[in-house]
């Protein structure tokens, strides 16, 4: 069961925003690491560091499509006293077997082609007539369209430094340099350099898969045509979204009706593929919270170890909260009030910093900063609860948007931050510094 068993807090205490949030992150543990394929591993995080057992590139090869030749042959070289080489064939990328450039030659050289030995610089081939003596060109000719270019002479119109236009071996990295660190998340760049250092397995965390369910036989699957009293399911789509964006595998359920052992029944059936559970609606004290009828049982009957707790927070919106473990593998539960802004600023607060937690993440929390508050009037928060209001963010400061309300679904489509009033702050006057949850 959560730490919060041995708090001496009965029903009626009011636990803090912090409290909670603390009780959630010492209950949830980061997931065992596996090893998986590099694109299976995807927004995991690595669990030991990556060192290079070759160096990147592997050999010294031409920037350019050109002519490797030797420093000393196309010095002073110039449109009207070119240098005239003797071109000894073609070096293409993925070359074995390398030619041998000696004094007067040239090799025909392909980006990515390993500088042959003799060459000491690669002159590109808009710097010389191709090996067709009418002046500069602006490309090769394909191979396969003209195999002589590959021979004859050539004429470069410019001088080159020694190694210009080479990549050097290793100067990417190293071998045995650190490529990637523990902890770091895999994103496409980190994925191709690993391909290109030759790791086709790594070491990670797995991302969490999380499940997402509505409650309330009000609510209607989106497309579907409503009935009376009836709403459109949109929490279980916001934070099957929400949970995603954090980093996890999410799973959305449909909406369950107000029924206990339905509830409970579903719950079940979904904790084979959760690492964590989110549910939301029904966690108030009403007749038809369900959840709460649905799981309150679990500490007394389930075994050892498990439990949800259902708590009221000091905060606006999100008072009614639920947390705890459920089933044979005490996989976490968290219980989300239903209305859609409480339902998703409970998320940003609790259910992202726990999928951070289980991916082996160090921070877990969202970006904040201070802003200057710009409003046409004052904002008014209940004193003792810590509120928290969308806004939107920019150049340092920050506008509410929308009002209090806990349904406003529009208001928070619109908003890219929190605005945080602590506890004992009932009046924000505008251009007062607030602090400010960067959501995006």
């Amino acid at each position: 069961m959560s730490s919060a068993a041995t708090r001496p807090a009965g029903q009626d205490h009011l636990w803090s925003v912090d409290e909670h949030l603390e009780d959630v992150l010492a209950t949830v543990r980061p997931l065992e690491p596996i090893e998986l394929q590099i694109l299976d591993a995807q927004g995991c995080v690595l669990v030991e560091d990556v060192t290079v057992p070759v160096s990147l590139p592997p050999f010294d090869n031409s920037s350019m499509d050109g002519y490797a030749v030797r420093v000393a042959d196309v010095a002073g070289a110039s449109e009207d006293f070119p240098a005239v080489l003797e071109v000894v064939g073609d070096v293409a990328a993925g070359q074995a077997d390398l030619l041998q450039v000696g004094p007067g030659q040239a090799a025909r050289i392909m980006t990515g082609a390993p500088l042959p030995p003799g060459a000491e610089t690669v002159v590109p081939v808009e710097w010389t007539d191709g090996g067709l003596g009418e002046g500069p060109v602006t490309g090769m000719r394909a191979r396969s369209l003209a195999p002589e270019g590959a021979y004859g002479h050539v004429h470069v119109y410019r001088p080159a430094e020694a190694r210009a236009h080479v990549r050097a071996k290793g100067s990417d990295v190293k071998a045995g340099d650190r490529a990637l660190e523990a902890g770091t998340v895999l994103g496409p760049p980190q994925i191709g350099l690993l391909a290109a250092i030759g790791r086709g397995t790594v070491r990670v965390r797995p991302r969490p898969r999380v499940v997402v369910m509505s409650t309330g036989s009000e609510l209607v699957h989106p497309d579907e045509d409503l009935g009376s009293g009836q709403i459109y399911d949109s929490n279980s789509f916001a934070l099957t979204a929400a949970a995603r964006d954090a980093g996890a595998i999410a799973y959305r359920v449909g909406a369950v009706a107000d029924d206990a052992e339905t509830l409970r029944s579903a719950i079940e059936d979904q904790l084979v593929r959760a690492d964590l559970v989110v549910t939301t609606g029904g966690v108030s004290v009403g007749a038809y919270d369900v959840v709460k009828e649905a799981l309150s049982y679990v500490g007394d009957e389930d075994e050892a170890g498990s439990g949800i707790e259902f708590r009221k927070l000091a905060m606006q919106p999100g008072k009614p909260q639920g947390f705890g473990s459920i089933g044979p593998d005490h996989t976490p539960l968290l219980a989300l009030p239903g209305n859609p802004v409480s339902s998703y600023v409970s998320f940003e607060l609790f259910v992202r910093p726990a999928i951070r937690t289980l991916m082996g993440l160090e921070d877990v929390h969202r970006p904040t900063t201070r802003a200057t508050l710009t409003a046409d009037k004052a904002l008014t928060s209940p004193k003792g609860r810590r509120q928290f209001l969308r806004g939107a963010y920019a150049d340092g400061a920050v506008t509410p948007v929308g009002g209090a309300g806990s349904h406003l679904v529009a208001a928070l489509a619109h908003a890219d931050a929190l605005i945080v009033v602590p506890e004992d702050v009932e009046t924000v006057e505008p251009g007062t510094e607030v602090q400010v949850v960067l959501l995006g």
